[in-house]
């Protein structure tokens, strides 16, 4: 019995999915001789589920223990067989192991034969890997006529793994029943250093075949970014012969459209991409576990796969630092052809506020004649009403004239209708929205 003491400590909610993390996907043991087939399968996320879903109906078929909801990877025996299905993020793969040598001619009944049909067929996804790997140490040597046989005439590739102790076969082609093949001749493996080999080479095709994906829509978009590129080169060559506002318009809402389909082609690519650099990593990751080693007179697995693989992922790369450098330059074309219709827009509003300085000064001068007709007019009345005032009084009684006073009364009146206007104008035009 331990004597460490018992501490309670503040554990990480995540603490013991971080142990297990490392026994996810664990290597199995495998006897030799072995036959295997896999299947890899790219999936959306209800197809995923709809995978496990399948698994657990296998299971049911066969009374064995199902996976758990949970699970990413579950390895079952099923007596006759056993299986290792596996959930990726945007695959899933199906091992199906046979501890049986082989009968009849290679590869004639493979272990997927022993999955009932129907439940095959209801596979969700789209299969990208189907292969077959047969582990044996009594398989032919590289020069035989029995392994080109096997390979139905293809030219074989041929290394050696594991400092010797075990020789690698296969073609990297389809065969005459759709499925590729791969030989591993065991000639001094453990059981669990053959499952280390074997699971190794299994990742290697899947993941060489997921990183190739996205070469084929790199090639189509290819196409399309040559005619993005003259279309840019056609817009930058206009812009120095454009005459008016109008044509500059016109020529941004072409950048535009060029910009947004360039965006529409970099959302489609930049996951793939991404996806084809990771896989490629995990590629060479697998074959330096492999530890193989070159045989004379024959092309390596390594060699092989850096002589495709490396171009394919060079033109991905290469597709995306184009896009980029594409968006960048698109993108100085439309600040100059902004910055140029920005310009344009201010010469035009500066003329435009020169034309209303012109009518505003215009209208200030009329408002000084209406203000001085004004003024006539209001003392006009004004003195009207001082004349009807005067003629109720008894002037002459008085000694007095009405016409006199009246006269005398119009420059007064003229003063004080001049003064009043002037201290209303100059409220309104310090105050003009009756601001306190």
């Amino acid at each position: 019995m331990s004597g460490a003491k018992t501490v309670e400590y503040q554990f990480h909610p995540q603490r013991e999915a971080l142990y297990n993390e490392l026994h996810i996907r664990p290597f199995h043991p495998l006897s030799t001789p072995q036959q295997i087939s896999h299947l890899a399968a790219c999936a959306q996320r209800h197809e995923l589920t709809t995978s496990y879903q399948r698994i657990c109906e296998l299971c049911q078929r066969y009374n064995v223990n199902q996976p758990t909801a949970e699970a990413v990877s579950f390895f079952q025996n099923f007596g006759e067989f056993a299986i290792h299905w596996e959930r990726h993020v945007e695959f899933y793969s199906l091992t199906i192991m046979q501890p049986e040598p082989v009968t009849g001619e290679s590869f004639e009944h493979p272990a997927i034969n022993l999955l009932p049909e129907d439940w095959l067929k209801s596979l969700p996804g789209q299969m990208v890997a189907a292969f077959h790997l047969i582990i044996d140490d009594q398989q032919p040597d590289e020069q035989s006529a029995m392994l080109s046989h096997s390979f139905e005439g293809h030219k074989v590739m041929v290394s050696a793994a594991k400092e010797g102790r075990a020789q690698l076969f296969t073609a990297f082609k389809l065969h005459g029943d759709g499925y590729g093949r791969f030989m591993i001749r065991n000639s001094g493996l453990g059981d669990e250093q053959m499952g280390q080999l074997a699971r190794r080479l299994l990742d290697m095709e899947t993941y060489r075949l997921l990183s190739l994906i996205s070469l084929p829509l790199a090639r189509e978009i290819g196409l399309q970014m040559v005619d993005l590129d003259q279309q840019l080169a056609q817009i930058l060559q206009q812009a120095d012969q454009l005459d008016s506002s109008r044509a500059e318009r016109e020529l941004l809402s072409r950048l535009t459209e060029l910009e947004a389909k360039l965006e529409t082609y970099r959302t489609a690519t930049n996951r793939r991409f991404s996806g084809t650099r990771a896989y490629h990593d995990l590629v060479h990751s697998r074959l330096e576990g492999m530890q193989e080693t070159a045989v004379n007179g024959h092309i390596s697995l390594q060699e092989f796969i850096n002589r495709r693989l490396t171009p394919a992922l060079r033109t991905c790369e290469s597709l995306q630092h184009w896009m980029e450098d594409l968006s960048k330059r698109i993108e100085r074309a439309s600040d100059l052809l902004r910055t140029r219709v920005n310009l344009n827009l201010q010469e035009q509003n500066r003329s435009l506020l020169s034309a209303m300085n012109r009518r505003s000064q215009l209208q200030f001068r009329l408002q000084e004649t209406v203000e001085g007709l004004s003024i006539v007019a209001i003392s006009y009345y004004m003195v009207g009403l001082i004349g009807y005032l005067l003629g109720g009084f008894p002037l002459e009684n008085w000694g007095l004239s009405k016409k006199v006073l009246t006269a005398c009364a119009i420059p007064l009146v003229l003063l004080t209708v001049g003064y009043v206007t002037h201290r209303i104008k100059h409220r309104l035009i310090k105050n003009p929205l009756g601001e306190e």
